[in-house]
Parts: C-alpha cells; sequence; structure tokens
C-alpha cells in the first residue's frame, strides 16, 4: 500500500514522496519577472515530492491578472534560471505550469487594451479580473467581453505553447504542465455547454471540443518529449462560470483516453471536491480506468487523512496540497510527523512581497520544561 512518504518514479524523475505543491498564484512578479524573492518562496517548498509553479502565461495575450510572471521572453527565462537552480539546490523537482486564461481577463492587461480572447464571444458573468482602473491603479474589475477566435489563430496559440515550453527547459524545469483547467482557454474549448463554434473546433461533437488542447499537447510532446508535460483538467468545474452540460463525463473520460495514448509526465485533477460532487468516487475511478498505465494527481482540500486515503484506495499515485503549503514551508515533514499547521492569511495571497510569502516560518519544536 503506497503511503505520502514513498519515494516515485515519475518516468525517470526520482521523487522523494507522493506529496505535490500545487500550482496557486501569487502575483509577486512586478514586472512579470521571476525574481530573488520567488525563488526563495520556491525554495523553501522544496521537500515536496514534485512542485509546480504558479501558471506563467506563454505571452501577453495569455496574460489575464496583473503581476504574474511569464515565460515568453529572454529576462523571464534568466529570473526562472534563479528559481529552479534554487529548488534543485534544495533536492526538489520542479514543474513550470504554462497558462492561457482565455477570456478571463480584462482588456487592460491585453496588448493594445485590446479585447481578450475565447472559444466563443461571451463574456465570463460575474467573473472578477485583475486590471488596471480607469485612473491607472491596479483593482478587481468584471472581466471583459472577449472575442472568438478564428480556427486559424489557434495554431499560434499552440506555438506560443511550444516556444514557452522549450524555454522552461532552457531555464532548468524538469519539465511543464499544460493548463487546461479552472475555466481557462483549453476547458473554454473543452467545456460543451460555453463552446457553440461550427467548425472543426466546436460544437457538439467531443472530438472537436478536444481538438485545442490534444494539438498543443502534441506539439509541447514533440518539442520537449511527453515525460516532460503534464496536464491539469477540472471536469465538472462551475469556477469561471463554467456551465454545466450534457455528455460532461463521457467528455472527460474520452480526454482520459486520449491522454492515455501519449504517454505523457502525469495528468493532473485540479477539483477533486466538485468531482465527487458531478461525478462520484465512481467517476474518479473510471477516470483511472480510462488513463490507465499513465501517473494520476488529485488535487483539492486535502488533508493528510483524506489524502491517506485515496493513496490507499489507488484513486490517485500523487496528491496534491494547495493553500496548506502557503503558510507551511515544510509541509512535507509537519505531515510527517504530526506536527500542527499554520493557518494562512488570505489578505496576503495575492501581490505585495515578503509577506505572507516567505516570512512564514518552519515548525520548530519547544523543549521539554526540566
Amino acid at each position: 500500500m503506497s503511503t505520502l512518504f514513498d519515494h516515485y518514479d515519475l518516468r525517470g524523475l526520482a521523487l522523494r514522496n507522493r506529496i505535490v505543491m500545487a500550482p496557486m498564484t501569487r502575483s509577486r512578479a512586478v514586472s512579470t519577472v521571476p525574481d530573488a524573492l520567488t525563488a526563495t518562496y520556491y525554495a523553501q517548498r522544496a521537500g515536496a515530492g514534485l512542485v509546480v509553479t504558479e501558471g506563467a502565461q506563454v505571452s501577453e495575450q495569455a496574460r489575464g491578472y496583473l503581476f504574474t510572471p511569464g515565460l515568453h521572453s529572454k529576462a523571464q527565462v534568466e529570473g526562472w534560471k534563479e528559481v529552479t537552480a534554487a529548488v534543485h539546490a534544495g533536492g526538489g523537482t520542479l514543474f513550470a505550469q504554462l497558462w492561457h486564461v482565455g477570456r478571463v481577463a480584462h482588456c487592460s492587461v491585453q496588448p493594445g487594451e485590446r479585447a481578450p480572447v475565447s472559444s466563443v464571444a461571451k463574456v465570463a458573468a460575474g467573473v472578477q479580473a485583475f486590471g488596471y482602473r480607469e485612473d491607472g491603479t491596479p483593482g478587481q474589475m468584471p472581466a471583459s467581453t472577449p472575442r472568438a477566435l478564428a480556427a486559424g489563430e489557434l495554431a499560434g496559440i499552440t506555438a506560443d505553447f511550444v516556444a514557452a515550453a522549450r524555454n522552461a527547459i532552457d531555464a532548468g524545469f524538469d519539465g511543464i504542465e499544460i493548463h487546461g483547467a479552472n475555466g481557462y482557454l483549453f476547458e473554454q474549448f473543452i467545456n460543451g455547454g460555453l463552446n457553440v463554434r461550427d467548425d472543426r473546433y466546436g460544437g457538439a461533437e467531443v472530438a472537436n471540443r478536444l481538438r485545442f488542447v490534444l494539438e498543443t499537447v502534441d506539439a509541447v510532446a514533440a518539442a520537449i518529449g511527453g515525460h516532460r508535460v503534464g496536464v491539469r483538467l477540472s471536469p465538472f468545474n462551475r469556477v469561471f462560470d463554467m456551465p454545466a452540460f450534457d455528455g460532461e463525463a463521457d467528455t472527460a473520460l474520452a480526454l482520459a483516453r486520449e491522454l492515455a495514448t501519449r504517454d505523457l509526465a502525469y495528468v493532473h485533477l485540479s477539483n477533486r471536491e466538485a468531482i465527487l460532487a458531478g461525478g462520484g468516487e465512481g467517476f474518479l475511478k473510471a477516470f483511472r480506468e480510462a488513463y490507465a498505465g499513465g501517473t494520476l494527481i488529485l488535487a483539492g482540500n486535502y488533508t493528510h487523512e483524506s489524502a491517506a486515503s485515496d493513496l490507499a484506495a489507488g484513486l490517485a499515485d500523487l496528491v496534491a496540497f494547495g493553500r496548506p503549503f502557503i503558510s507551511n514551508p515544510d509541509l512535507v515533514e509537519r505531515l510527517r510527523n504530526g506536527w500542527p499547521l499554520a493557518e494562512a492569511d488570505n489578505a496576503s495571497f495575492y501581490g505585495g512581497s515578503a509577506e505572507g510569502y516567505t516570512d512564514y516560518p518552519a515548525y520548530r519544536m519547544e523543549a521539554e520544561p526540566a
């Protein structure tokens, strides 16, 4: 029976435990370039078997939030080199998450303040984006109405992912994770309730809605090797105005079967609780069967107990923790030793400097009284 603290062979990468630090946006890259503070943050958390970075936009168009890092310029690559070197010095393994937000953006962060792009020209209702107000100050505001991408534009976005993946390898990352989850661009194509296009990239045909993400996975794998490519997905996701749709489970399982043929590093399901609510444990087992032979990561408000239970049940090979890593840089050791977990300050999740980012201490045992 596997435990959280067993070693794991991830396509030739020796992970020292089965705990993954999930990707989390922190909005600390003021100039979109990671810096020494970023390197410190990730190095502090290198005890995870695998660390997946926050989303790094693959182009200026891919950007949706202020102060998020990119992987499309020389300066960004140089900044990430500091991060990878620091994590590797701590014995860690590091994947970069590659990101295009699609319609989850405000035009103020887009090139030329143009409309963001999506599968269709439908605004993400009720969704707030982090951009510039009319007075030039940063703030939250409703996402802008997107324009629908022409089919001929999609190859260019795939090329952006390929270039960013190559940049990630040049920067010293062990691999990359394609962000196909949480209501961002690829899910805007996958979701049958949103994507009502009438071309080969949309509509009722499942294969059409999966075409864009699979073309991108294939192109990135051809460029850097499939063993270096992970994919994050979120079946039954409702974040960022993602609607329910007929055939939702079948769509996810079809994608799982396609990805199983590609010999990738892993598939990462980001929303365990939404999956259990929408499809139940039976869906998780079906997904596991459809992705047979591949490494499966599950994430979603795990505790030590629930993570251990899912590993023991064979529902996942690795389990990802998000918010607990924010305030517990030594989370693996705290879980291993049963030490208490520190609470995170929600107010410092996004933006700012070292406070609430790199100033959370490792656990210190108090000396026993004489």
